[in-house]
């Protein structure tokens, strides 16, 4: 869940997005992640946790499901699917080895097989890529973003994730609405960063305008695309309003 506002708890009952990097950078070693960030939406969270076991299994690594103040303290209806009619990949038990038919644990760096490797250099390093390379291979297979508004190719976008994104999208429906051609843009993944489907998808645009709760953090990752970028950054624990978002974006578009 995201945290944020300083040491130890910070402000538990606020909303906050300050730990995106935390969640990608926060641990020892060379390693890749795999970060999902649902909307203020219920009925999102309960699929998308379903999908953060999913991806777990396929890729053998820990997953890491970002949710918000705003969203765990919603009561909402949701619709549970009956078995089978939503997809669950079944777990896979490891393989055993030797006579004994168990499966060896190891909690240094080991191989695939669960071998120590820690004190080879060669098979640590090929260990290590092995593991990297499972998520950087895939990141199309991993990574979904959302897009709306694409019908009359928009020059500027709205890009946010979490329950921001729900403000976002209320300020590009005031935006169009006053005749200004501006998309919306989700972050369903956070990490590993949709790199090529956000490129695909906002092909032609040249301004990115990103609101976040933090110090701007997701904004830079869009900077590294080439595009032009305008950051609402908001620190406090509170959520940019619509109208904070749509007198932002009025400036760029006019």
């Amino acid at each position: 869940m995201f945290r944020g506002g300083g040491p130890s708890t910070g402000q538990p009952t606020m909303p906050s997005q300050q730990d995106a990097f935390q969640a990608r950078y926060g641990s020892h070693g060379s390693y890749e992640i795999i970060v999902l960030s649902p909307p203020s939406n219920v009925q999102e969270l309960f699929y998308l946790t379903i999908d953060a076991v999913n991806l777990s299994e396929q890729f053998r690594t820990p997953v890491i499901l970002l949710t918000e103040e705003v969203t765990v303290h919603l009561w909402e209806k949701i619709y549970v699917p009956d078995p089978g009619e939503y997809p669950v990949l079944p777990h896979v038990t490891p393989p055993t080895h030797g006579d004994e038919g168990g499966f060896l644990l190891e909690s240094q760096l080991h191989d695939e097989r669960g071998y120590n490797v820690a004190n080879d250099p060669e098979l640590s390093a090929k260990a290590l890529w092995r593991l990297i390379r499972k998520i950087r291979d895939n990141v199309d297979k991993i990574s979904r973003i959302e897009v709306k508004y694409m019908e009359d190719d928009p020059k500027v976008f709205i890009a946010s994730y979490g329950c921001t994104a729900r403000s976002a999208l209320a300020a590009v429906k005031m935006l169009r609405r006053d005749g200004h051609r501006v998309g919306f843009l989700r972050l369903v993944t956070l990490w590993p960063f949709p790199e090529d489907a956000i490129k695909n998808a906002i092909k032609g645009a040249n301004t990115v305008i990103v609101p976040e709760m933090n110090a701007g953090y997701m904004a830079n990752e869009f900077r590294l695309l080439g595009l032009n970028v305008v950051s609402i950054p908001k620190l406090g624990g509170e959520m940019p309003t619509p109208e904070e978002i749509y007198s932002v974006a009025r400036g760029v578009v006019s």
